[in-house]
């Protein structure tokens, strides 16, 4: 609970500041607002550098001018908005579903990488699909295939994952806009960090 306080600047004295990483979902009304849930905007490319990753401008125009940015579009239409990850089938975060497309769409190009395409999808579905990065990663084990695992953990035993991970957004005192996927995040990226584990 201290480090979601902490990393949320919850209770902190003025100027103390948070993590920038606080604003990821948040920032300019969130990614999954309806009207731009859809499509990726400069926003979203805004949102993820609070993340410390940065998308090249090539493929930053492309996904807001360029064709990439209309295949997102199709496939991110096909991604439900307004659901948790402990309560959707399977079948939505399956190989070769829509989110599985527009991770590997995204993983493909050039300079973006693994890291960067599960930010911007947690970035337009908050709810349904996690940040993962090396921290998280080097943390859980490296398992894989992580949302498929996730997915099973978060619903075990009547989603008591999920539900303890809502009880703890509560008990800290984060928004509730805050996803359960989120809270889960920061938990252990804090954790990993404060250890000062080296990741590769």
């Amino acid at each position: 609970m201290t480090d979601l306080r902490r990393y949320f600047g919850i209770g902190l004295p003025p100027g103390a500041g948070s993590f920038t990483g606080s604003r990821f979902e948040h920032l300019a009304g969130g990614g999954d607002r309806p009207e731009t849930a859809d499509r990726i905007t400069a926003e979203d490319l805004i949102a993820v550098q609070t993340l410390s990753v940065t998308v090249a401008a090539p493929c930053a125009l492309d996904l807001l001018e360029g064709p990439l940015g209309h295949r997102m579009s199709d496939l991110l239409a096909a991604i439900p908005t307004d659901i948790d990850l402990a309560h959707v089938d399977t079948a939505v975060v399956a190989d070769d579903a829509p989110a599985e497309q527009a991770w590997r769409l995204l993983e493909s190009q050039h300079g973006l990488g693994w890291v960067t395409a599960g930010k911007i999808l947690a970035r337009k579905r908050p709810r349904l699909l996690p940040v993962y990065d090396r921290v998280v990663r080097c943390a859980l084990g490296r398992p894989r295939p992580f949302w498929l695992l996730l997915h099973a953990a978060l619903r075990e035993n009547g989603a008591e994952l999920h539900h303890q991970l809502l009880e703890l957004r509560q008990a800290a005192g984060v928004p509730p806009t805050v996803s359960a996927l989120r809270v889960c995040d920061v938990t252990v990226w804090m954790k990993h960090r404060d250890l000062g584990h080296a990741c590769p």
